[in-house]
Parts: structure tokens; sequence; C-alpha cells
């Protein structure tokens, strides 16, 4: 269900099986491929059961502003990895212009409940606002298929940044920095 993989250059981790969220797969090279083109304009926020740490948010009231979006999910130890790097980014750059936007798509049904995310959110410092997107329609809309997953939406609501896994940190920040510059 789970594995490590070498695509594109690009380390993924925490891959969703089909056996897990019930979502047919294709292989990971295919499915890297059909996720958000850069360019791409950014899907709105679809389904969310609840907003933790904000009111309710859309991709179009953030327009002007750089949107990382995270898709984690609080078992997954690749995300759990990524978390101090995403909470330092918030940290760092929310003044400038970033807004971080923590999407929770389960991959268990236990992870479903909200206390179990509020939990993880305490226990990791996170205080950026979190989607629960416990019927994927975030996650759908944005083609995702991996746990943890990076979308980078520059001012003008387009992807132009996407990194899949743990890694490769530097080189986020460096896109994170280069979307800010932008006006």
């Amino acid at each position: 269900m789970f594995g490590r993989l070498k695509t594109l250059g690009i380390a993924a981790a925490c891959c969703a099986g089909a056996a897990a969220i019930g979502i047919a797969t294709a292989t990971p090279t295919a499915a890297v491929a059909a996720s958000l083109r850069s360019g791409a304009p950014a899907p709105e926020f679809a389904g969310i059961a609840a907003w933790l740490n904000s009111d309710p948010l859309t991709a179009r009231q953030l327009k002007g502003r750089v949107l990382l979006v995270d898709f984690w999910t609080a078992s997954c130890i690749n995300c759990i990895h990524t978390l101090p790097f995403v909470t330092q980014w918030d940290r760092k750059y929310r003044e400038q212009g970033l807004t971080v936007v923590g999407v929770h798509t389960p991959e268990f049904e236990s992870e479903r409940d909200m206390a179990i995310v509020q939990a993880a959110i305490r226990r990791y410092g996170i205080t950026y606002p979190v989607a629960l997107d416990n019927q994927y329609r975030t996650w759908n809309a944005y083609g995702n298929q991996y746990w943890p997953a990076f979308y980078l939406i520059d001012r003008r609501g387009r992807v132009v940044y996407t990194h899949v896994g743990e890694g490769d940190y530097a080189q986020t920040e460096a896109a994170i920095q280069a979307a800010l510059a932008q006006k």
C-alpha cells in the first residue's frame, strides 16, 4: 500500500493505494504526470467537512497572495516529517504574502475524526488553516494521489510548482521565495 519511488526526479512517498481509499490509481509515473501542470489555474477547495484554525477559505479570495497547499494525513510518517518545514515556511513568509493551507485527506477511516486531526495540529504546532477533505473532493480536484504533496499557487491563482513526498526542501523554499518576489 505504501511505497517509495523515484519519478522524474521527484521523491514520492506515502502513495494512495486503491485498496486504502477506493480510488483507482495509475502507475506512479502516470499519476505524477496527471497532477496539475504548471500554469494551470488552482482548483477551489471543494467538499470541505470543516476548517480548523480558520474560517472557510476559497482559492478565489486568496488571489493576490501566494498559496501553498499541503496535502497530508495525520498518520503518514512522511507527512509528519515535512510538517516542521511547512510550519517554518508559514511563520517565515506569512507577512510577506504566503498563505499555507493544509488539506487533511484521510487515508484511514479513523482519520476522518476531527478530534484526531485537532490532536495532530496541537502536537505539531500547526497554526495555519487546515481543511478537512474527508470526501476527497479537493484531493480529486487537484488530481492528487500522494501524501505529502505540495502545490504552490502564485498571486494570479496559477500553479507554479508541485512536489510530491519528502525532501527538496531548499528547492521548495526557493520556489516560495520566487513566487513571493513576483508582483
